[in-house]
């Protein structure tokens, strides 16, 4: 196994997210071959080295990677407490511990990475990446010219101002317009907010795109793992090489 940073290492191995295994680290929970440990960085080799939180050993998980067309209605959390079905409820491999990467709200469906690789969910996540989505958006009524100019441009939302992003009109008419929607954010609700800021319904609201993955061959509710070709490409777009 390549080495990687200790608190990628702890990630993997489903102790914590990336950002709690680096507290962990750093409060001097964390020991490499008998030795407390305190910066989150310290490359270290899973597959030959012993490392230790407490009385756990970690023991780094296989990487799983799971697309998923998630259905409207269902949620996008490992649990609710009003007992709503979530997107793990679809998930027939219950065995490992995975992340949801991206949300979609309750109304939206799409394409929904799933995976243990707390590496790879952090990297699609950070803005600082800038990992493209791709969303199909039905509105009521017809786009304004102006008003598709200042969402692409970016505009305020809750005190806080939007990244330029790409707005097509795919068909409209009076009645309804599709429209294909590429940013690199993921700030909540931010699709329908932008559009209900200039009085535009927002119908539907589908992820077809996430980085270099696309929503095929899969109908609603339905997952597969990733190919090796898709995992190979995923990793390229988010600069995971040998080492990470």
């Amino acid at each position: 196994m390549t080495r990687m940073r200790l608190q990628v290492a702890l990630s993997h191995a489903g102790l914590a997210s990336r950002r709690k295994s680096a507290d962990l680290v750093r409060l001097g929970k964390v020991k490499v071959n008998g030795k407390v440990v305190l910066e989150p960085g310290f490359r270290c080799d899973p597959s030959k080295d012993i490392i230790t939180c407490g009385r756990k050993k970690c023991i780094p998980e296989k990487p799983v990677y799971i697309m998923l067309n998630k259905p409207r209605g269902v949620l996008s959390t490992s649990r609710d407490s009003r007992g709503r079905k979530t997107v793990l409820d679809l998930i027939s491999d219950g065995g490992n511990r995975l992340y949801h990467v991206g949300r979609l709200d309750k109304d939206s469906s799409g394409l929904l990475l799933l995976t243990n690789d707390g590496e790879v969910a952090y990297r699609l996540m950070h803005p600082k990446f800038e990992i493209k989505r791709v969303y199909q958006v039905a509105i009521r009524g017809s786009l304004k010219e102006e008003d598709r100019s200042r969402m692409a441009k970016g505009i305020i939302l809750e005190g806080e101002r939007t990244s330029p992003c790409e707005i097509k009109i795919i068909k409209g008419s009076m009645n309804k317009t599709i429209i294909s929607v590429k940013l690199h954010e993921g700030k909540k609700r931010q699709i329908r907010n932008m559009f209900q800021k200039f009085g535009y319904n927002v119908l539907k609201l589908k992820r077809l795109r996430f980085g270099p993955l696309e929503l095929k061959g899969l109908d609603a509710g339905e997952h597969r793992g990733l190919t090796v070709h898709e995992t190979k490409n995923l990793k390229k777009a988010l600069g995971l090489g040998a080492c990470i």
